[in-house]
């Protein structure tokens, strides 16, 4: 069996239970981590043990993308000034039409190595543009060949109907297409790729359709995540009709819910839905301020995702200080209104932060006895950041340094199941400059594709 041992590092474990360490080891033995704690003995297991040295380093939990559009890769920047209609109109109705398989096939891979590179070793792939089995399939291979831990979301294009064919708001979620990937590449739940649903959800559907889509995901078990916001909805009302058919509950997951009514946000919370915000791209695109503290004032958190790399970086660390910064700027300003001062004390600590890229995914996903910290009997799924770099030199408050000051240059090294995915700053991946330019190949063919097809118009 595989073991590395981690020595002498500053632990932020993100168990409450362990604890953290300014100096300890993490013993991790084939998948799964064995023992987190100040020195760890070998005995006569040493000769058999990759020892790495932890001095300078901080080693933290895996983190946990909650929500991406890992297909749009090849399009970095070109929706960076775009507004959300926009983005529906020239996005959905426009290059997602011209994709290939391979177009989602490399995006995805590339994306999902981009996500290692920046201390990401869950992403939740939100997939919502293969209109056939072989662009779900090329996604899917795109994930695998990564080596990340992922869960596809499995979704449904957003084309402007043609002539005779029903809105896609009309069409319920595909169940031939979700029974075939359950039988076949996703068929293992607890493998490294698992499947979920992106189903429309009333914001964005029939109540009709919404019903069959939500019960399609009780039925098979599976999580149901859906986006909640961006103009009127579709179905006014749809979300009471739903909760009193009794289909909303833990395993639906809504995505923004910036115009979420605060009696509704209240039922949702008690029915144990969960939430996933974006708030860069939120903020940028107009869905509205992040519910964050919305949520914290009713005891429970956040995930965090960073939503398109067509608009904004795909470095999960700086979306969460960000979510943190804007939630602390609501705060300041509210207290200012109501007090004529702002807070004696900052109202959400660091570490709340670092929970939402962490423990709260795993939750989140179902997946919290797997994931999400450095427990023993974990998976090990583990980030180094070298804290002696210039950037970070002092560390007075690890989880300060962690949230405040870490970026991707600071990504020494990415374990997924026990694996080492980047070493000493280099992704371990072969032939990474062919990718490189197959997507640079693959995000121009869109843009001509597209831009060609507005000149024939």
């Amino acid at each position: 069996m595989r073991r590395t041992l981690i020595k002498s590092a500053t632990i932020v474990s993100m168990d409450d239970a362990i604890g953290d360490f300014s100096t300890g080891d993490v013993l991790v033995e084939g998948s799964r981590i064995a023992d987190v704690r100040p020195w760890i003995d070998l005995g006569s297991g040493a000769a058999e043990t990759e020892i790495i040295d932890g001095q300078g380093r901080i080693v933290i939990p895996g983190l946990i993308n909650a929500h991406m559009h890992t297909w749009q890769t090849g399009l970095r920047g070109y929706a960076a000034n775009w507004t959300l209609l926009e983005y529906f109109r020239r996005m959905h109705a426009g290059l997602a039409t011209v994709f290939r398989p391979e177009d989602i096939h490399i995006a995805t891979l590339v994306g999902a190595l981009n996500q290692i590179n920046c201390g990401t070793t869950t992403l939740v792939d939100w997939c919502h543009n293969n209109p056939t089995p072989d662009h779900t399939d090329a996604a899917v291979r795109g994930l695998i060949e990564s080596g990340i831990r992922a869960a596809f979301f499995h979704g449904s294009p957003k084309p402007e109907p043609k002539p005779g064919e029903p809105h896609f708001s009309e069409i319920p979620h595909p169940r031939r297409e979700v029974e075939r990937l359950l039988a076949g590449p996703l068929a293992d739940r607890d493998g490294l790729v698992t499947l979920g649903l992106a189903i429309l959800g009333p914001h964005y559907s029939t109540l009709d359709v919404a019903m069959h889509d939500f019960r399609l995901a009780r039925e098979l078990k599976l999580i149901a995540s859906m986006h909640q916001g961006g103009g009127p909805a579709k179905t006014p009302g749809g979300w009471e009709k739903l909760i009193d058919a009794g289909l909303v509950g833990a395993g639906i997951n809504i995505v923004h819910g910036n115009d979420l009514s605060d009696d509704l946000l209240d039922r949702m919370v008690d029915l144990g839905v969960s939430f996933s915000v974006t708030p860069e791209n939120e903020m940028i695109q107009g869905h509205g301020f992040p519910i964050t503290g919305r949520l914290l004032k009713r005891g429970v958190r956040p995930t965090i995702g960073i939503d398109l790399e067509s608009v904004l970086a795909g470095d999960l660390l700086s979306v969460a200080r960000i979510a943190l910064s804007m939630q602390r700027a609501l705060d300041n300003a509210e207290s200012r209104n109501t007090n004529g001062t702002i807070p004696a004390t900052t109202t959400i600590p660091v570490r709340e932060a670092l929970r939402w890229i962490t423990t709260e995914g795993a939750r989140m996903l179902g997946r919290e006895s797997q994931i999400g910290s450095l427990t023993p009997g974990k998976l090990a799924d583990l980030v180094v950041i070298n804290a002696s770099d210039l950037n970070l030199v002092p560390v007075h408050d690890p989880v300060a340094t962690v949230v405040m000051q870490t970026s991707l240059a600071n990504i020494e090294a990415v374990m997924i199941g026990g694996a080492w995915k980047k070493r000493n700053g280099r992704l371990l991946v072969e032939g990474l400059e062919t990718k490189k330019e197959l997507l640079a190949q693959s995000g121009r063919r869109l843009v001509q594709d597209i831009e060609r097809q507005g000149r024939a118009a």
